[in-house]
């Protein structure tokens, strides 16, 4: 029981301590990636507008006409 509990406390304490890492800044993603990765995305929409409304509208089309064979 006593190694059991020992061993939740570990646990907690390591949670804890990289908890603490992840809100310093220390490790994880900053707000300028994200940013960064957003505005690619926004770019690559923007480029490729017409080929994505073609595929999705493909798409619908062929669930449309399955969906009544189901």
């Amino acid at each position: 029981m006593c190694k059991a509990i020992g061993s939740i406390r570990g646990a907690a304490a390591k949670l804890r301590k990289r908890g603490i890492k992840v809100l310093k800044g220390e490790e994880g993603m900053g707000t300028v990636e994200v940013i960064l990765i957003i505005l690619v995305l926004i770019g690559l929409v923007i480029i490729f507008k017409s080929q994505l409304t073609s595929l999705v509208t493909n798409i619908f089309g062929k669930i449309t006409s399955q969906a009544g064979t189901i």
